[in-house]
């Protein structure tokens, strides 16, 4: 067995802000992994709503680089008790050797008898795709005839939106559920269900591309909407990917999506649209002519960049862009980054949206709003890039400025920090 790492953050989601002295409590619950019974007890978050780095035990990472009849993760329940809210439990978080992973637990269901835990919200989160068995993904064309000017299809060009809409079913099951989703979270956890995050990065980069493109294939065409479902796309691996709802994602995962989240493939001269990037495990599943995830993997092992990998699958032809317009944000990223020195407008705005962002996560110290970036404004770059984790470099590049951005938009317009419940 080897160490992996937890992070847990407690969020209300009716008003969009973290849970201070909410109890945590960590029960194992793989009787493959014979890991059974409490590991932890009675935590308390925080100030930011969060209980950081638990170290909890995972198989060797052996098991997660190469197919194995060994489960390569280990699966926890997290319990969550906030006074005056429902208890939430989310049975199968999955951790891996060596990396982090971060379980975010929305809570918002008043209850007048708190801490009781015979009123329990439960999420079971079902295994990983390459563990478990799910329906591989019927082939289609990669390229979509877009509908006439009188359809849904408005864009010129791919913009990158501000929530999927997910449906978690099959596309004719009435009943499933369509939960918003913010993009990069949708991003994020669609990769931690699809891959394993010990992968190496160029390959975590080269899959992590073919599902932004894949996705943002269905949002500029409108697929499913103009087949008359009121949905962007669905959890089911047999028509898209897996999505799993208040699932746990990885911190290498969640970083890398953070800067690349608007870079998809594309193959001209004759398409504007993102490919639609489709897969499968090479294992379980064969697909003549689309990317296979171990293989991916091999490649990586091989020290091929993500850009060797995505055309060994998909064609010397491809190309890589970048959706030059990102809805649902207040001004758009200068180009440049943002460091100690720099004095501009643009500074401005990021000390403004991190003052906001205080009034929520008050561990976050407010800045003048003097458009100096100065070393009380790295400062509280660094926490906020902590708190939402991402390398605390007090800088604002691109990751850092539109994941301000997201938690600016969320926390003043009552927006959704997490995917609904």
């Amino acid at each position: 067995m080897q160490d992996g790492f937890l992070t847990v953050s407690v969020i209300n989601f009716s008003t969009n802000t973290p849970i201070k002295d909410a109890t945590i409590n960590i029960y194992g619950m793989d009787d493959e992994q014979n890991n059974t019974g409490t590991i932890f007890e009675n935590l308390k978050t925080d100030i930011s709503g969060q209980v950081r780095n638990l170290t909890l035990s995972a198989p060797n990472i052996e098991y997660s680089l190469e197919p194995s009849n060994v489960k390569p993760y280990s699966e926890y329940m997290v319990e969550v008790m906030a006074d005056g809210f429902e208890t939430v439990l989310i049975k199968g978080t999955q951790i891996l050797p060596v990396v982090e992973a971060l379980q975010n637990v929305p809570v918002g269901t008043p209850t007048r008898k708190s801490m009781k835990r015979q009123n329990e919200v439960i999420y079971n989160i079902p295994e990983h795709t390459l563990w478990g068995n799910f329906p591989p993904k019927i082939p289609e064309s990669s390229l979509k005839p877009l509908p006439p000017p009188t359809g849904f299809v408005v864009l010129d060009e791919p913009v990158v939106p501000e929530f999927i809409v997910v449906h978690d079913g099959l596309p004719e099951n009435t009943s499933a559920p369509n939960y918003w989703v913010p993009f990069r979270d949708y991003i994020k956890n669609v990769a931690s269900s699809e891959i394993y995050s010990t992968w190496p990065e160029q390959t975590i980069y080269a899959n992590v591309i073919a599902i932004i493109s894949f996705t943002l294939n269905r949002v500029f065409t409108e697929w499913y909407r103009n087949k008359g479902y009121e949905f962007t796309i669905t959890s089911s691996t047999a028509y898209d990917h897996k999505y799993v709802h208040n699932r746990n994602v990885f911190d290498n995962i969640s970083i890398i999506v953070d800067e690349i989240f608007n870079t998809f493939i594309r193959r001209p001269p004759t398409s504007r649209q993102p490919l639609l990037a489709q897969y499968c495990d090479g294992q379980k599943s064969q697909c003549p002519d689309q990317m296979t995830q171990w293989g991916s993997k091999d490649l990586g092992d091989q020290g091929k960049s993500y850009e060797e990998i995505l055309r060994y699958f998909y064609g010397d032809n491809i190309v890589f862009a970048e959706a030059k317009v990102v809805s649902g944000v207040p001004v758009s990223f200068p180009g440049f980054t943002l460091q100690l020195g720099s004095n501009n407008s643009y500074v401005k705005t990021i000390q403004n949206q991190l003052n906001a962002i205080s009034n929520s996560y008050p561990a976050i110290e407010k800045v003048a709003e003097d458009g100096i970036f100065g070393e009380q404004t790295e400062k509280s770059v660094k926490k906020f890039q902590e708190v939402f984790n991402l390398p605390q470099t007090g800088v604002v590049d691109f990751k850092t400025w539109y994941a301000i951005s997201r938690i600016y938009v969320a926390t003043t317009k009552i927006a959704s920090l997490n995917p609904v419940i």
